[in-house]
């Protein structure tokens, strides 16, 4: 019997607070690229095992730190002085006994290297994982017993929880959150970059709300070979202020004001210039866990779980799961039961128990008016019991990419 605690909650939703506060580190961000890069090989690492000894096997890539590197920017050109470093640390299995008695490696360090190389080849187009970064891991071995160990997954049928863990979810997103969200998103996409080469990855969006105005801060990474002068600098900053601002005017009603780059100091000489189209590649430095949760978003107005879920094995390691599987329990929730302003769900794990039976699931609520709690909490229960039982299978989806914690 699953342990359910229900709580209505009674105050305003998010949108109604006097204030507001949302964050995103974009996609080039040193953070996330911590992210980025331990995520895909714990892709790399589930699909190597998966295909060849038929399931996942134990690992846990889920701490990588970035040391920047020193670049020398400079309008129309610029140069990178010191490569970045990226390390890389966890425990995975690098052998495994198979029922002959032969011992087989595992490549680690070559999957490492495609995983690094990959990502940042397809998120960058300034950044080379070859000449520009330094991928170093400290990846301590483990070995199996293949026979044994497909025995016990069998037996087990549905994974232990490796951790005491909690997990956090929450719907809907407010204009602001979304507005964070979705410029970010927006400026790293195939369609501005194409048509303005010289905005660079690095893209950190502040949103405060203050009532009914938001005021958003763009820190912008800019291409330094891309752009000549100063002039042709601020020119580019004004065009990508008002891009933005066309974007999200048709995402809310309220007041907008944008400010890109506000470090800049034209009179100095000063501007948000890079060769290679994030900090990282100056001093900035970066790690895992310490950017957006896995709504993509750093909302400290919302209760949120500070785990890192990038990296972690996704069969048995509540640490991840559970924060996908509250915000999808969220999410489901508010589409599904009519009458909910806004739900949070709170997952814990209990070591050694299976991941489908939390310690406790809360589920608190802003309802509407005149809505019946037993029918809605009924549904939610019902909900939150289907997305319980998918979790065994949950792995599967982040082995093809298609759920993203950052």
């Amino acid at each position: 019997m699953l342990n359910y605690i229900f709580h209505l909650m009674r105050r305003e939703p998010v949108n109604e607070f006097p204030v507001e506060i949302v964050e995103r580190k974009g996609l080039g961000h040193p953070d996330t690229i911590c992210d980025g890069v331990v995520e895909r090989i714990a892709m790399y690492l589930t699909r190597y095992y998966t295909e060849n000894f038929g399931f996942p096997l134990h690992f846990n890539v889920d701490k990588a730190v970035l040391v920047g590197g020193r670049a020398k920017p400079e309008f129309g050109g610029g140069e990178i002085l010191e490569p970045i470093i990226l390390h890389v640390v966890g425990r995975a299995t690098t052998s495994v006994k198979k029922e002959t008695g032969d011992e087989e490696p595992v490549p680690i360090g070559p999957l490492v290297l495609k995983a690094v190389h990959d990502y940042i080849n397809e998120n960058f187009r300034y950044l080379d994982p070859v000449q520009h970064i330094v991928v170093q891991y400290s990846i301590r071995p483990g070995s199996v017993d293949l026979v044994k160990t497909y025995e016990r997954v069998k037996k087990l049928g549905v994974p232990p929880a490796n951790d005491t863990s909690i997990g956090v979810g929450f719907a809907p997103l407010t204009d602001t959150e979304r507005i964070c969200l979705e410029v970010e998103r927006f400026l790293n996409s195939p369609e501005v970059k194409n048509k303005y080469p010289a905005v660079g990855e690095d893209i950190k969006v502040m949103c405060v709300r203050m009532n009914q105005r938001i005021r958003i801060t763009l820190a912008m990474a800019t291409i330094s070979r891309e752009v000549n002068s100063m002039d042709e600098y601020l020119a580019l900053k004004e065009e990508i202020r008002d891009l933005v601002l066309k974007k999200v005017s048709n995402m809310t009603d309220r007041e907008v004001e944008i400010q890109v780059n506000t470090a800049d100091n034209p009179a100095n000489g000063i501007a948000y210039i890079t060769v290679t189209g994030t900090s990282a590649e100056s001093g900035d430095d970066g790690q895992v866990g310490r950017g957006n949760r896995v709504n993509g978003l750093i909302t400290p107005m919302r209760p949120m779980s500070i785990e890192a879920a990038a990296g972690k094995n996704a069969v048995s390691h509540v640490g991840k799961i559970y924060q996908v599987a509250a915000k999808i329990a969220a999410e489901r929730i508010y589409e599904k039961v009519g009458g909910i302003k806004e739900v949070y769900v709170i997952l814990v794990s209990t070591i050694g128990q299976p991941i489908t039976k939390p310690q406790i699931i809360n589920i608190q609520y802003i309802p509407e008016e005149g809505i019946s709690r037993s029918d809605v909490e009924q549904e939610m229960r019902s909900i939150v019991n289907e997305v319980l039982e998918e979790l065994p299978m949950l792995w599967r989806k982040f082995m093809k990419g298609e759920i993203r914690v950052y």
